[in-house]
């Protein structure tokens, strides 16, 4: 079966990215697999693309390349358009509700469409008007299915379904649990609040100054976060590790990995803690990462409102005083960690497929 995955860009480190890279690389074993990236804008991949899986890209958006008119927009919905005309596969999954659209007008009837999305459309009129052409649309969490089967309510639009994103193949590395490290990774992003979470770790650092925060990643934020760094003292506790390709293996050198977005889509970050057997604190919420974890069973979640700093630092202390619930859901992210297999999720894709082609 050749099957075609349809992402804005497989060169980017979003979490998104790397979720598609796992799926498609344990779907490779199996099934001729390719990946047409929309834009290229780096000149290597910044995750690691299997050699199974063939990788082409549509607009070179690298800085300095040239271009020939027409320019822009309209150059890439004109490669898109081309490209989608003229594909030929078993099955195409698209990564944006934008890239959905364009395949339900262009692709071939006979190719199996799926959507795969990970959070609510921003204008949802073409939603509603091309995702009826789609075969399937697939999101991992409980709130974007809810989210998408409210808009299609009404519509003739294929059902909603759940399957959540892989991790890498086994075997995940494994946290020993026994250094003093809280980890942090992602884009630095005014909406990943890590502002938040380096004052809390503040608190921390003050009763427990034996302890470490990492942050793995980069962005816009960068310059105010270190700003904050300085202007709380906190250069002996808080370190910048930089982007990373291998975040798990990152993860797995912790004991707590802390997340204080406001949405974790498609929650990677939890996922790969989950994976490392590393216990999760963050922030209740619908698209938090209550959407990934259990409370009680592989992490602990914080209430927003009032005080919730203060609150989301005694839930560290609470954690690292307190060595054996620690291990307690360590053992329980291992269990959690389980549904996200690759082999796993690439058998309920398979699934899927199966039942949509027949």
């Amino acid at each position: 079966m050749r099957i075609c995955f349809l992402v804005p860009s497989a060169y980017g480190m979003r979490g998104d990215t790397r979720a598609v890279l796992n799926l498609a690389t344990e779907l490779a074993s199996r099934h001729e697999v390719e990946i047409v990236s929309v834009r290229r804008v780096r000149e290597t991949p910044f995750f690691p693309v299997d050699p199974q899986i063939s990788l082409r890209w549509l607009i070179d958006a690298r800085p300095g390349v040239r271009h020939l008119l027409p320019g822009g927009q309209m150059r890439t919905e004109v490669a898109l358009w081309r490209t989608l005309r003229g594909l030929r596969c078993d099955v195409l999954v698209t990564t944006r509700p934008g890239l959905s659209v364009q395949a339900a007008r262009h692709v071939p009837r006979e190719t199996v469409r799926i959507a795969r999305d990970w959070s609510r459309p921003a204008v949802p009129a073409p939603i509603r008007r091309f995702y009826p052409k789609l075969d399937a649309v697939v999101t991992s969490t409980e709130t974007t299915k809810e989210e998408f089967t409210r808009l299609l309510d009404g519509t003739s639009g294929p059902a909603v379904q759940i399957i959540p994103d892989a991790l890498p193949r086994e075997p995940w590395p494994r946290s020993r649990m026994d250094n003093r490290i809280v980890s942090a990774g992602g884009r630095w992003l005014p909406g990943k609040a890590f502002d938040q979470l380096i004052r809390a770790f503040a608190v921390v650092a003050d009763k427990r100054p034996d302890w470490r925060l990492r942050l793995y990643g980069g962005g816009p934020e960068e310059k105010r976060l270190r700003g904050l760094v300085g202007q709380l003292s906190l250069h002996n506790n808080v370190y910048f590790m930089g982007t990373t390709p291998d975040l798990q293996g990152e993860f797995a050198k912790a004991s707590l990995v802390a997340v204080t977005s406001h949405t974790e889509t498609p929650g990677m970050t939890v996922i790969e803690a989950l994976g490392c057997g590393v216990p999760v604190v963050g922030f209740e919420g619908a698209r938090g990462p209550g959407e990934f974890v259990t409370a009680g069973h592989d992490s602990v979640l914080v209430a927003r409102g009032e005080g919730e700093i203060e609150a989301f630092a005694s839930a560290l202390l609470g954690l690292i005083d307190d060595e054996r619930r620690r291990m307690v859901l360590a053992a329980g992210a291992l269990e959690s960690a389980a549904i996200h297999s690759a082999p796993a999720v690439a058998a309920r894709w398979e699934t899927l497929v199966e039942s949509l082609r027949a």
